[in-house]
């Protein structure tokens, strides 16, 4: 299939990403002050318990079959095998876990109309095989399915959802959107596979390993899902997962800018490092870092300055509570953003998950006693002080092994000029959400400024990943300009 274009994969992800951040933006103020914060809670703490029966069905097969399709995709053959056994050994995972979820959660359970509609999602997470397409590096059909499935939800719920009453209609419109996005790739399946002998599949070679990556799995949901139910089992009022539910939602969208680099890094990580090219995986890793930087601090210190002027606008005076869940939860931008790159990009993608594992088990168990002190004495704002903590524990363990095989100045090499730069930008701004009433002009001449300072901090430092980049994007602009150019003088000859 050849090498992929990391430059194009990674614009059809910024595209996706950017519609990721641009969704929130229309529908999070809208669903806030329609539904509130109790039913928001309630779509929060039953969608967690889902996610745990999901979590046990699909194992660690996604992350497993991703990094296996990248190592073999130059061969359709193997590519076909590996993925015909992993999706029958998902699809049996997923039935015993639907039905375990069936017999314990749809009856006698206070929230079991919910329940009921939530069985979408596990179907949903059965046929998923965007797995298949991120290890081939094909990036562009889900890119495009997910941005119409987007789309549509959006479009949904500005049509469905009109009372606090339409709760039920706000679980179906994401359910079934996930479903339909999900049956709409196998739609694409004849151009990446051959016809094999069923007989000849082998499922039982998978197992070991998917269980392997299913333990962290577990870890890893331990301290980004389970924060949100045990809010919900230790606090009687739903309104705290709320605040929790939609601040979350803001820092995670911003997350998405970082750490769309690392969906597309992974594959080819993978890749050359199944053909022993270290010199190209530090290479690729070290700019991961820098991307990281270069973009999560500002991030991280935008958010702090914005929060007191966004939040009232944007979700409504119901979740004045959330603007400081964001400024305490602002951090998790740098520490999943270079997670992401040592534990995913690195550690996944290079077969040394066993280390990976060992990262966050120790995470998770931080967060997990953290939340259960915390989340008692000071409710949502525990737990999102136990996931910052616990991420930053997860990136020193990872970093300490890391560090045998890579030198670690690549994760800091010029990180200062990012955070002097960063600081400066946010000194500046704060001033303008403090002495300003908190409107939409007062947030984006925050961020507007900010920008402007931040960039031209780092011109006058004359950084040479931000000139690089530029210079990428440039040229990109122009070899586009110079092909449509060379089809219309075509045209005109003839």
């Amino acid at each position: 299939m050849g090498k992929k274009s990391i430059k194009k994969n990674y614009i059809y992800n910024l595209m996706y990403q950017m519609l990721i951040i641009f969704v929130p933006l229309i529908t999070t103020p809208y669903v806030s002050k329609t539904l509130g914060s109790e039913m928001i809670g309630i779509y929060s703490y039953t969608l967690s318990i889902a996610t745990y029966f999901i979590l046990f069905g699909t194992l660690g097969i996604a992350m497993y079959a991703q990094r296996e399709i990248a190592y073999v995709q130059d061969d359709k053959k193997k590519i076909s095998v590996i993925f015909w056994e992993v999706i029958i050994l998902r699809i049996i995972t997923m039935a015993i876990s639907a039905t375990i979820y069936y017999f314990t959660m749809i009856n006698g359970t206070q929230y079991q109309i919910y329940y009921k509609v939530l069985l979408l999602e596990i179907l949903a997470n059965c046929i998923d095989i965007s797995w298949l397409f991120q290890g081939l590096e094909e990036f562009k059909k889900t890119v495009i399915r997910n941005s119409v499935i987007k789309i549509i939800s959006v479009i949904s719920i500005f049509v469905f959802v009109k009372t606090r009453d339409d709760l039920i209609k706000y679980f179906f419109i994401y359910m079934l959107s996930n479903l339909i996005g999900n049956l709409s790739l196998w739609l694409y399946l004849p151009k990446y596979l051959v016809k094999i002998n069923l007989k000849q599949l082998n499922l039982k070679r998978h197992i070991k390993p998917t269980i392997q990556l299913f333990i962290p799995q577990i870890a890893i949901q331990i301290y980004t899902v389970l924060d949100k139910t045990m809010i919900g089992k230790m606090i009687s009022d739903k309104s705290e997962v709320g605040y929790y539910e939609q601040s979350q939602k803001i820092i995670k969208t911003a997350l998405t800018v970082i750490t769309s680099l690392g969906t597309v890094m992974s594959p080819r990580i993978a890749y050359v490092s199944s053909n022993n090219r270290k010199d190209e995986v530090e290479k690729y890793l070290a700019n991961s870092f820098k991307f990281v930087w270069l973009l999560g601090i500002p991030i991280m210190l935008g958010l702090m300055a914005i929060s007191s002027s966004l939040v009232p606008w944007f979700l409504g005076e119901e979740f004045i509570k959330a603007k400081w869940i964001i400024i305490f939860g602002a951090p998790l931008t740098i520490s999943i953003g270079l997670n992401n790159v040592s534990g995913i990009q690195y550690l996944i993608q290079t077969k040394k998950q066993k280390i990976f594992t060992k990262s966050v088990v120790i995470g998770a168990l931080c967060n997990f006693t953290l939340n259960l002190i915390l989340i008692h004495f000071i409710k949502s704002y525990g737990a999102i002080i136990a996931s910052v903590i616990a991420e930053t524990l997860i990136l020193m363990v990872q970093l300490k092994y890391m560090r045998q095989e890579i030198a670690l100045k690549i994760v800091y090499n010029k990180s200062l000029k990012y955070i002097v730069s960063g600081i400066i930008m946010f000194v500046l701004i704060l001033p303008i959400g403090i002495l300003n009433k908190p409107t939409v002009v007062t947030t984006a001449l925050q961020i507007l400024i900010g920008g402007i300072i931040y960039i031209s901090l780092l011109l006058i430092q004359k950084d040479d990943f931000l000139f690089e980049n530029v210079k990428k994007i440039k040229d990109k602009i122009l070899g586009v300009k110079n092909e449509e150019n060379k089809k219309i003088g075509k045209k005109t000859s003839n």
